[in-house]
């Protein structure tokens, strides 16, 4: 009865965390070869806010160091496109490729339904997927009681993902350790 106990409560988190990896390589694999199979000409894609675009706002920092440690797997492409951007933001990445990066989201108690392919600590908070480099500026600036930012998936047109003039609306949440989940911020039609 013990054993069983235990059975029914981590088998359903295991195998969604299982479909979840499934559903990170098959989107992976499309946006490959999306890009790959496009003749549109490729370009550093902006992405659209009602109020500035988040490349001309510089969002200052006083003293805060703009250090990342970014988790990826080895196959993802777009991961190095995302560290690209925050280098480009001014932040000292440390990358590590793993091919246990569900490992690393259990650890960090990344929701499920918040997954996407990289996971990063930035002073203590964690950054699931590609969120823009303002808006964790803006998380370090504000300091919530938070445990980090989340882009669910890997919406086409946020850093990292660009594919030509494409960019889909997408929204940046936070997230808690009780699992509370609020819109940080929002891109695209919708915002």
């Amino acid at each position: 009865m013990f054993l069983n106990y235990y059975w029914q409560k981590w088998l359903p988190p295991i195998l969604v965390r299982a479909a979840v990896r499934v559903l990170v390589m098959i989107c992976l694999t499309a946006g490959v070869l999306g890009i790959l199979g496009s003749t549109a000409p490729m370009s550093y894609a902006q992405l659209v806010s009602t109020t500035t675009p988040i490349q001309d706002k510089q969002i200052p920092l006083k003293s805060t160091a703009l250090n990342a440690t970014v988790y990826h797997s080895p196959d993802c492409n777009c991961c190095g496109g995302w560290i690209d951007h925050l280098k480009a933001q001014g932040f000292k990445v440390t990358d590590f490729s793993t091919p246990n990066i569900e490992t690393v989201k259990q650890k960090y108690n990344v929701p499920d339904n918040l997954s996407s392919c990289h996971t990063a600590i930035v002073n203590g908070y964690v950054i699931e997927g590609h969120v823009p480099a303002d808006d964790i500026k803006r998380l370090l600036q504000e300091k919530p009681n938070v445990a980090g930012l989340s882009v669910p998936q890997m919406p086409v047109g946020t850093p990292g993902m660009e594919m030509g003039n494409r960019k889909d609306p997408f929204s940046v949440f936070s997230f808690d350790r009780k699992d509370s989940v609020a819109v940080f911020n929002k891109y695209g039609a919708e915002s």
